[in-house]
């Protein structure tokens, strides 16, 4: 996928979206329960605004961010870090480096082996510390029936899900991230799902769920369809990023995995682009604030560099 600077304003309207849902806050997972943490791991940073943003709030923390692209700021506060690694292979730190918790954001469509990037992430976390991955539902719903007046945007998500599959990277990954972290052996793990609707300003967990906590079924919208101001706000945010992430994706998978020329697909994709414009549609995508606990009595090899997971 692109980093250019159209993907990196992208990434910086996601940012956006994710911390308005969660009314400003960057993390869900519990990570001030016992102390302060001291050492954050950002992996995957992009342009690096999460974790600038955390080092602010934690200034007496330290702070890593680790991406492929070297594509972040030259300034950063100094208590932030960047380097330069490759979430897939073995990460760059030794088992005196483990961190306190270790936050993942929208790499669904970017890890082919979750089960080993959640191993690592385990084994790089500090007994006690915290796991928490942000991520987004790649299916479009609507609770009204307006989504199936959307041809091509349902049958666009179909064709991405079944490319992203083939190719290796599934982007769909988000309803699975508890379960596969429970496998990992992370314990207290909770799926936050974020919906929103007319009537809830901020997630209400529902207690009757055992794992996964619901905002009573509200839902995040993509588009000006809803009434509310706040929820205006945030449909036309996520507009902004699916919009923008419609083409780049769709040309590389469409063109590498199912077989289309570069003008088929770039017709493709302004239909789909047409139809996600008309605030008819009353879609709305789920997002899954999912975070994990390695047990604290697990201190395999003193720093949580366990290999027997």
């Amino acid at each position: 996928m692109p980093n250019d600077e159209e993907e990196q304003d992208r990434l910086a309207f996601m940012h956006h979206l994710f911390k308005l849902l969660l009314g400003g806050a960057l993390y869900r997972a519990p990570i001030e329960q016992a102390q302060t943490p001291q050492r954050i791991l950002d992996v995957g940073t992009g342009t690096g605004i999460w974790a600038i943003d955390i080092a602010e709030d934690f200034p007496g923390a330290e702070i890593v961010g680790t991406d492929l692209s070297p594509i972040q700021p030259n300034w950063a506060p100094p208590n932030c870090t960047f380097l330069v690694d490759d979430a897939e292979s073995e990460w760059a730190f030794s088992p005196s480096e483990a961190f306190d918790y270790i936050h993942v954001r929208s790499l669904g469509g970017g890890i082919s082996d979750w089960k080993k990037f959640l191993k690592q992430a385990y084994n790089h976390v500090k007994p006690g510390g915290w796991v928490e991955i942000q991520e987004y539902e790649t299916w479009l719903r609507s609770d009204d029936g307006t989504a199936e007046r959307a041809p091509m945007l349902m049958d666009w998500q179909y064709k991405i899900d079944e490319a992203s599959r083939l190719f290796g990277r599934h982007m769909n990954v988000a309803p699975n991230l508890a379960q596969w972290m429970e496998d990992a052996k992370f314990i207290n793990v909770q799926d936050d799902v974020y919906k929103v609707r007319e009537s809830v300003y901020y997630l209400r967990p529902d207690t009757s769920f055992v794992r996964t906590n619901v905002a009573d079924r509200n839902q995040a919208p993509v588009g000006s369809w809803p009434k509310n101001n706040r929820l205006k706000e945030i449909g036309r945010v996520g507009r902004v990023t699916l919009y923008e992430a419609v083409e780049p994706y769709t040309l590389a998978l469409f063109t590498r995995v199912l077989g289309y020329s570069p003008e088929d697909a770039r017709n493709y994709v302004d239909k789909v682009r047409a139809e996600l414009l008309d605030s008819s549609h009353h879609i709305y995508v789920l997002y899954h604030y999912v975070y994990g606990q390695r047990p604290l009595e697990d201190d395999t090899n003193a720093q949580g560099m366990n290999t027997d997971i």
